[in-house]
C-alpha cells in the first residue's frame, strides 16, 4: 500500500516509521528543510520538502497512485486543503486528517473527509479509563452511520454477575460483541456468564449509549 503522508514532525514522524516496519511505501511531504533531512537520515531518501497544500510537492511524490492520504500537520486548515486536494484533483480514495481542535470536526465531515482523528478526544478517553466515575468509554464513533463502540468493566456489585447472556434484556439496537477477560478476548454467547472484572465491549446508536450503564444497573436482564 502507498500512503503519503503530509506534515513531517513528531507525529507524522513516528506514524511513517511505523508504517515503514509493517512494509508499506511511505512518502513524506514537510516544509521545514531541518524536518526533511532529519527523515531522510533516520528513515531513507522519502521525504520531500515543500508546500504539501501546493500540487508541486503533491505531484512529485505521486499523489496520483496513492492509497492514502494522510494530513498530520499542525494546522486544521491546511490539512482540510489537503485533503480535499487529494480526493478532488488526483482522486486519491481515502483521506485521513489530525484534527487539533475538536470544534472542526464536524466541518472535515460534511466537507467529505474520510476520517478526522482528534487527539482531543483521544486522550479524554484514555483520561476516563484511568478514572473510575468516568469508566464508560466510547472507543469509537461511526458518525457517518450512527453507531458507537463503548466499553465498560463490571463492576464488583453488580447484579448481573453470574447472568449468562440469555439471562439479559437486550434491545435490538444493543449488541455485546466481545468479553475481555484475563487479557482474553470472548466472544460471547448465550452461555457466557459475566464475572467481576470483565471489559464488556457493546455496540449501540448514538442514542442509547448509556445502556451499558443500565445494563450493570441490572435494568436490562429477565431476573429483574
Amino acid at each position: 500500500m502507498y500512503i503519503i503522508i503530509v506534515g513531517g514532525g513528531k507525529v507524522g514522524y513516528y506514524l511513517t516509521k511505523h508504517l515503514l516496519s509493517a512494509g508499506h511505501e511511505v512518502a513524506v511531504i514537510e516544509k521545514n528543510p531541518k524536518k526533511v533531512e532529519n527523515i531522510i537520515n533516520d528513515l531513507g531518501g522519502i521525504a520531500i520538502q515543500g508546500d504539501g497544500s501546493d500540487a508541486g510537492p503533491m505531484l512529485e511524490a505521486g499523489m496520483n497512485r496513492a492509497d492514502i492520504v494522510v494530513a498530520a500537520t499542525g494546522d486544521d486548515e491546511d490539512n482540510l486543503i489537503i485533503c480535499q486536494m487529494a480526493k478532488r484533483k488526483f482522486g486519491v480514495k481515502r483521506t485521513i486528517a489530525r484534527i487539533n481542535n475538536p470544534k472542526n470536526e464536524h466541518i472535515f465531515a460534511v466537507l467529505g473527509i474520510d476520517t478526522a482523528v482528534s487527539y482531543v478526544d483521544a486522550l479524554v478517553a484514555q483520561i476516563e479509563r484511568e478514572i473510575p466515575a468516568h469508566s464508560l468509554i466510547h472507543l469509537l464513533t461511526l458518525r457517518d452511520v450512527g453507531a458507537s463502540f463503548i466499553e465498560k468493566q463490571v463492576p464488583p456489585d453488580s447484579p448481573v454477575i453470574g447472568m449468562t447472556m440469555s439471562d439479559l434484556d437486550l434491545p435490538e439496537q444493543f449488541l455485546l460483541a466481545l468479553v475481555i477477560r484475563d487479557g482474553r478476548a470472548l466472544i460471547p454467547r448465550g452461555s457466557t456468564r459475566l464475572e467481576e472484572g470483565d471489559e464488556v465491549v457493546a455496540v449501540t446508536d448514538l442514542e442509547h449509549e448509556d445502556l451499558l450503564e443500565r445494563l450493570f444497573r441490572g435494568e436490562l436482564s429477565k431476573k429483574r
